[in-house]
Parts: structure tokens; C-alpha cells; sequence
């Protein structure tokens, strides 16, 4: 089964790194990044990754659509260490929504942790 990362990407660059880290460390199929038109021009991810371009003053439901629109067939593994709650809320929303399993995962100071 494919091993689908997926990940908010805010204008916070402080977190960009974790999530770079992530992209780089994981044994991932695909990587499937939500962010905004700066995260696309300023993000240099190690790996081929598509991307969810959101307009963050849209409504909740847009942003959930856009995102159900792009969800790939896989096991979704989701870090929420970057982005915004309304970000965080609709992807949770559109993997829940489109009935998507999946496992949150965060680098520690021991790699990588999945839950």
C-alpha cells in the first residue's frame, strides 16, 4: 500500500524545518503538502511533492473540498506541526470525510514517531 505524507505548511518557517526533515527521513509513496502560493515559492522539499494550494481567507468548507479533491488511494500518515487551526481542522475533516484512516507522525529527538 501506497505511504502517503501528508502536512500543513504555514508561513511560519520555523516549522518548515520539521517538516523538511519529515519529507527527507520517511519512507514515503507520495507527499502531499497544503499550503499557499509563498509556501510553494519559498519551500525546497528533498522529494517530488504535490501540493494543495489554499487560499486561506476561503471558507472552511472550500479548503476541505480542495483537499478532499487531492486526497490520493494510500495509508495517510499527517503531521500538524505547521499551518493554522482552520488548516489543521480541514484536513482532519476531509480525511474523515472521505472515510481515511491515517496516523499522526512527529520527529523526536529519537527519529521519527507515528501515533
Amino acid at each position: 500500500m501506497e505511504k502517503v505524507f501528508v502536512a500543513t505548511l504555514g508561513k511560519g518557517r520555523g516549522t518548515w524545518g520539521h517538516v523538511a526533515r519529515i519529507i527527507q527521513e520517511g519512507d514515503w509513496s507520495s507527499v502531499l503538502l497544503i499550503s499557499n502560493e509563498f509556501g510553494k515559492e519559498n519551500f525546497a522539499p528533498a522529494k517530488e511533492c504535490n501540493w494543495v494550494m489554499i487560499n486561506t481567507r476561503s471558507g472552511f468548507d472550500s479548503i476541505k473540498e480542495q483537499i478532499i479533491n487531492a486526497l490520493p488511494e494510500g495509508e495517510f500518515f499527517v503531521s500538524l506541526i505547521s499551518g493554522t487551526g482552520k488548516e489543521h481542522m480541514a484536513l482532519l475533516a476531509a480525511l474523515k470525510e472521505s472515510e481515511k484512516e491515517f496516523k499522526l507522525v512527529v520527529l523526536t529527538g529519537e527519529g521519527m514517531k507515528f501515533y
